[in-house]
């Protein structure tokens, strides 16, 4: 990472005023907005100089390292300041649920919420990482974890099957059911993934190695 004494002092955060400043985590890969804590000069540095996010805690009245002791830590991409240099922004990509709770972000208690779905990178990330889950847990009733009782065949066959289905809805020109199967054919496909060890990033990676 960069040094951050190279800096700029017009571009720096304002700790010559402000002993601690707000710091909000985003998903650098979705744009979800993951968390929110707090940075003094030191977590600020030692975010630069490590490549994790690191906070001050007001609570325990220490430097912590977000992920230190479950592992799901945030691996810095870009660090971000307001115009003010009162804010910091971190975008990071997550190893794991963010929350205490093992939820993907702190921020899913909804106040109140405008009609339609959420942004889509925030829906595909939230049902991976719930695939993820399911497979590592096995909760009792989970489809996902009776996919993964019968094995990787039965997996791969359910995508051959949605795939299928995908192409006779095209054909027949039936929308609400291209809509339906098209669904299942990705939620199988992320099914699939996760069981192999891979992520929709190594993905995403394919399709723009092959931009023209």
């Amino acid at each position: 990472m960069s040094d951050p004494n190279a800096q700029d002092e017009a571009v720096r955060p304002a700790f010559d005023r402000l002993e601690l400043i707000p710091a909000i985590v985003q998903d650098a890969r979705t744009g979800q907005v993951l968390m929110h804590g707090y940075m003094n000069r030191e977590a600020y540095e030692r975010t630069l100089s490590d490549g994790n996010v690191w906070f001050w805690s007001r609570s325990r009245g220490r430097l912590w390292m977000k992920g230190e002791t479950s592992g799901n830590v945030l691996r810095l991409r870009a660090l971000r300041i307001d115009c003010d240099g009162d804010t910091i922004l971190a975008l990071a990509d997550p190893a794991g649920p963010t929350c205490h709770t093992n939820a993907v972000s702190c921020f899913f208690t909804s106040i109140q919420e405008a009609e339609g779905p959420p942004p889509t990178p925030e829906i595909a990330a939230e049902l991976f990482a719930t695939i993820c889950q399911r497979l590592d847990d096995r909760p009792e009733g989970s489809y996902v974890a009776r996919l993964a009782e019968r094995g990787v065949e039965r997996m791969a066959q359910k995508v051959g099957e949605e795939a299928t289905e995908v192409v006779i809805a095209g054909v027949t020109r039936n929308r609400e059911s291209l809509i339906a199967e098209t669904a299942d054919l990705w939620f199988h496909t992320l099914v699939l993934l996760a069981e192999a060890g891979l992520t929709p990033d190594d993905i995403w990676a394919e399709l723009a190695s092959r931009r023209r």
